[in-house]
């Protein structure tokens, strides 16, 4: 199936998200009127700490928020417009949610750990094609996973393995694989090195590059890993509580940060700068 006809993949304009209240948590605004278009193509960094809304804008852009999982509260959008892929999402039926889905790929920030144990890796990464044709062919479904295994950097033995028989670092490609596995036009990826070791997520960001470049997909990458974004994405955007404090390229953004929060993340940067020339010239002696 081809992909819908959309100029940029993602328009947002002015959009604001609230958490209604529940139990004892009172209500609360995620994100306040947030305004950037991804270019085709293009790899946006969402940069921020915790409780920035990066999390947030990944669940609305991904279209995970209009289903949400049992037990989570839904965030709400209450304020501007959100078109992915030329459709706008709210209002969106379920038809029209189950179409868009097939064309974005969702990588969740848990998704390494809630790969359900009972699935071999084959299985996992077969299961979005089975879901949307029962009846796809079992050979060519076993040669297009077995491709995209190998296009990850594992081994085919996982084909017959389980979550638990594999590393972090293994369950996070195949989490990636499983995101991929349809050929979406947009990956939104939350938090994609979270929970792995320091070269294991150098490797997955590396990955996600030369997919994106053998693939042709955009994406949105969200990460507090400033070395991460700024390996694998064109642009970046700065959120503090809610807000967009910052959107560009990273050496433009933070060459002259006006707001306090991108010039924290700038000096933080500079130190690490600092302390890998430390490193390189204490090598080299």
């Amino acid at each position: 199936m081809s992909a819908p006809a959309h100029g940029h993949p993602v328009v947002v304009s002015d959009l604001s998200v609230e958490y209604p209240s529940h139990g004892a948590s009172p209500a609360h605004v995620a994100l306040r009127g947030i305004q950037f278009r991804l270019a085709p193509g293009e790899v946006l960094g969402v940069l921020g700490s915790a409780g920035s809304g990066k999390s947030t804008l990944a669940q609305v852009l991904s279209g995970q928020f209009l289903e949400p999982r049992s037990g989570e509260v839904r965030p709400v959008l209450t304020g501007g417009e959100v078109r992915v892929l030329g459709t706008k999402l709210q209002p969106m039926t379920r038809r029209r949610l189950a179409e868009l889905r097939f064309h974005v790929g969702y990588l969740a920030q848990d998704a390494a750990t809630t790969l359900p144990a009972e699935f071999t890796v084959a299985e996992l990464v077969g299961a979005p094609i089975l879901e949307r044709d029962r009846r796809y062919e079992r050979r060519a479904l076993a040669s297009r996973v077995a491709t995209l295994i190998d296009a990850v950097r594992l081994p085919l033995t996982v084909l017959d393995r389980y979550p638990y028989e594999l590393s972090g670092g293994q369950r996070q490609r195949v989490a990636l694989a499983r995101s991929l596995v349809l050929g979406p036009s947009l990956l939104i990826a939350d938090e994609p090195t979270a929970g792995v070791d320091v070269t294991v997520r150098d490797a997955v960001a590396g990955l996600i590059g030369e997919l994106r470049e053998a693939r042709a997909f955009s994406a949105i990458v969200v990460s507090h890993d400033l070395a991460v974004l700024r390996r694998i994405t064109n642009r970046v955007a700065v959120l503090d509580r809610g807000s967009l404090v910052a959107l560009g390229r990273i050496d433009e953004v933070f060459a002259d940060p006006i707001h306090p929060y991108v010039r924290a993340l700038g000096a933080a940067l500079d130190e690490g700068r600092a302390a890998i020339g430390e490193r390189d010239s204490g090598s080299a002696r």
